[in-house]
């Protein structure tokens, strides 16, 4: 080969990368304008698969029988039911079981020797330190829908318990 075919060879792949370059850049402003222009359409599915992807892992069954994660309608609390229709078994089974009844970051099981050392705290500690978190737990569990006196109901079962 001489120089004058390398000068060509040289010349038409400047060329081309630069039209390829040009080309890439010209696609990327159009996708751009296109994704700012059109917006998505709404999708049903996709928002109820959202939200079943960041639904707390509080809500994970891990009994015989399959039960819903607990449904808690988001009302103030003065119009929440009385604390004697709170079913403390329930809230358990629906918010605090999936870590309580593993053990799982440290969650104390349902026996007496792992409350030795929280039961001389009291109930009202106790409690305290559900509703606002306390070491790996996070507040209410993760579960934030839950009111103070569901977290009391679901504490006094849990303490029933041993």
């Amino acid at each position: 080969m001489s120089q004058e075919d390398d000068k060509v060879f040289l010349r038409n792949f400047s060329m081309i990368i630069i039209m390829l370059v040009v080309f890439t850049i010209a696609m990327a402003l159009v996708g751009n304008h296109f994704n700012n222009v059109l917006a998505p359409a709404e999708n049903p599915s996709r928002q109820a698969n959202l939200e079943k992807r960041i639904q707390s892992p509080a809500s994970v069954n891990t009994g015989a029988q399959p039960q819903a994660p607990a449904q808690v309608a988001a009302t103030p609390a003065a119009d929440a039911a009385p604390e004697a229709d709170i079913d403390g078994a329930k809230v358990y089974q629906n918010a605090c079981m999936a870590c309580h009844a593993s053990g799982a970051a440290g969650a104390p099981k349902l026996d007496a020797a792992s409350w030795t050392e929280r039961l001389p705290k009291g109930e009202e500690e106790l409690v305290n330190n559900a509703i606002n978190g306390i070491g790996a737990m996070p507040p209410k569990g993760g579960q934030m829908q839950l009111s103070d006196a569901e977290i009391l109901a679901a504490v006094q079962y849990m303490l029933a318990q041993l």
